[in-house]
């Protein structure tokens, strides 16, 4: 994931205030997500569980990076599609529901481990980690499309 990140900054980044706000969030988001999982270049301790502080975190930085999409980031590429052409309008409005598709996931995880203390049990925690993984994955691709949709019709 971090290196599909890379990617998109390089051909996207520094194009447009939106691309370049969302990507810093998504970023943000990924490190975090690393972090948690022990992918590199962060390592855990092999079958240790994490820090409750480090789910928390997560959880938060994953809340905002969902709220900013939804409120903020879709709602301007949206607009910005609609004023640029059918193509783009219609891109964004088959795109859109899917990637809202995955939210349910994404805050159910968030509802069930954002407010983890020392004492709360994590059985189950690194299967869910490795699901939200993939939920993240298939979303992070769903935003690439408008992301190059933007680049390509709107810069």
């Amino acid at each position: 994931m971090l290196t599909r990140l890379e990617q998109t900054q390089q051909k996207y980044g520094g194009s447009n205030k939106i691309i370049d706000s969302w990507l810093a969030e998504r970023q943000e988001l990924l490190v975090k997500y690393c972090k948690l999982a022990g992918l590199p270049p962060f390592q855990k301790e092999a079958k240790s569980l994490p820090e409750t502080k480090l789910v928390n975190s997560f959880c938060q930085i994953l809340i905002d990076y969902l709220s900013a999409g939804h409120f903020e980031i879709y709602n301007d590429i949206v607009k910005q599609c609609q004023q640029h052409g059918p193509d783009s309008a219609a891109l964004a409005d088959q795109i859109y529901p899917q990637i809202t598709a995955t939210t349910d996931d994404l805050v159910s995880f968030n509802d069930k481990y954002s407010a983890l203390d020392e004492n709360s049990n994590l059985d189950g925690f690194d299967t869910d980690l490795s699901v939200i993984g993939q939920i993240l994955e298939a979303r992070l691709e769903l935003e690439d499309q408008l992301i190059h949709t933007l680049y390509s019709k709107h810069s």
